[in-house]
């Protein structure tokens, strides 16, 4: 389980290293564009709260941080469909519920990859 720590806070938000090493790579590309966007996700049952939203934006501190040594592929698809949707106007929400898989963005469905 990867952490994001965001802004001065030092309170982390956790997610699995797959998810994490894509979400790196999508705001290292668009913020480097001064693009800014939001990231949503659904809390897991034994965190506190519902769902979660930040705005990334080049001014405020990100830190990644991986649990694992060794680089994450990554899956073009999966990070083309993450930009897709952080460019919405609802921005990113990614799904949480299965750590073992790249989970798609909240409201894009699996018939989209053939499309």
């Amino acid at each position: 389980m990867g952490r994001l720590y965001y802004g001065s806070g030092t309170d982390a938000i956790e997610m699995p290293d797959r998810t994490l090493t894509h979400l790196r790579a999508l705001a290292t590309t668009k913020l480097r564009r001064s693009e800014s966007f939001s990231v949503s996700w659904r809390h897991p049952d034994d965190v506190p709260g519902g769902r979660s939203t930040i705005w990334l934006h080049c001014s405020i501190p990100l830190r990644f941080e991986l649990d694992s040594a060794e680089a994450e592929q990554l899956d073009r698809d999966y990070l083309e469909r993450m930009a897709k949707s952080a460019a919405s106007s609802g921005g990113l929400t990614i799904d949480l519920s299965e750590p073992d898989q790249l989970p798609l963005p909240i409201g894009h469905s699996v018939l989209e990859r053939a499309a």
